[in-house]
């Protein structure tokens, strides 16, 4: 698996991932918010299957 997502991109997925994931818990928001575990997982692996599939690579390192 090669890393596809870059710092910026990482620091947005992450924090996106959290707000979404705490505004379900406190019941802000409807269950969709739980589908914040998809950009929080994303930043936390650096890779996302959808770069992979249009061929987007946000990393600068290259593996």
């Amino acid at each position: 698996m090669n890393t596809n997502v870059g710092t910026l991109d990482r620091v947005l997925r992450i924090a996106a991932g959290l707000v979404l994931i705490a505004l379900a818990a406190t019941g802000t928001v409807g269950w969709w918010g739980w589908l914040g575990a998809v950009p929080l997982a994303t930043g936390l692996f650096r890779f996302c299957p959808a770069y992979t599939l249009l061929g987007i690579n946000t990393c600068p390192v290259k593996k």
